[in-house]
């Protein structure tokens, strides 16, 4: 599924990463744990293409990723990843629906194509009845589902979440990490998460933990 290779990455003359390798299997719910610093989210924006490293091979469902560029790369993205962040980067002027909705209109779904699917990843997540509720009218439990509705619209391969559950109260990220493993029995889906949260990591079926910028 992801394969990385000899990765390289400098911020100035700070080596954030050193010479990572590691793979990660389809279906595989991977947490990447570690110090603030050490290098965990800028490996997880590499693999998700929002960034390039210095140097190294990162190659996700048998594609060289740091080859495609533009529109192929944005096409890639769209259809093969989905995002989690911490702050959920939901749009205020815009309903829940139609924040989750985004990918698939990107993607070319008409707009009631693109509604139907975010209704029914609505319904499958407890969330019908806030659909059109503002983010700014939503719980933040509520706003991280949706954030995830939006990463599931167009049925990725993969999931990358960025400390999905790091601005939630202990009962909303137990409900999350619960999601993360339903989601993956319902619709097969990777996952790799950088957390500091030791339940959910060590929930995982696999832990890669960084220190200085290396995995140890």
């Amino acid at each position: 599924m992801i394969e990385v290779a000899g990765v390289n990455k400098k911020f100035g003359t700070v080596d954030v990463l050193k010479d990572i390798h590691i793979s990660i299997a389809t279906k595989e719910i991977v947490a990447i744990t570690g110090a603030s610093g050490a290098g965990k989210s800028t490996l997880l924006h590499i693999m998700g293409t929002l960034m390039k490293p210095d140097s190294g091979k990162v190659s996700v469902q048998g594609v060289d990723i740091l080859k495609l560029k533009g529109n192929k790369l944005s096409d890639f993205r769209n259809t093969y990843i989905g995002f989690i962040f911490q702050f959920h980067q939901l749009l205020p002027e815009f309903s829940a629906i139609e924040n989750a909705s985004l990918p698939a209109l990107i993607a070319g779904k008409t707009k009631k194509e693109a509604l139907a699917q975010a209704d029914e990843l609505f319904n499958y997540l407890g969330l019908g009845h806030r659909k059109d509720n503002k983010p700014s009218q939503l719980s933040g439990g509520e706003q991280q589902r949706v954030a995830v509705a939006r990463a599931l619209i167009n049925k990725p391969q993969v999931i990358f979440a960025d400390e999905p559950s790091g601005n939630l109260d202990s009962k909303n990220a137990t409900e999350l990490h619960q999601l993360f493993f339903d989601l993956r029995k319902d619709f097969g889906q990777t996952f790799v998460i950088v957390t500091h949260n030791e339940v959910l990591a060590q929930q995982s079926d696999r832990v890669i933990h960084m220190k200085d910028g290396v995995v140890v």
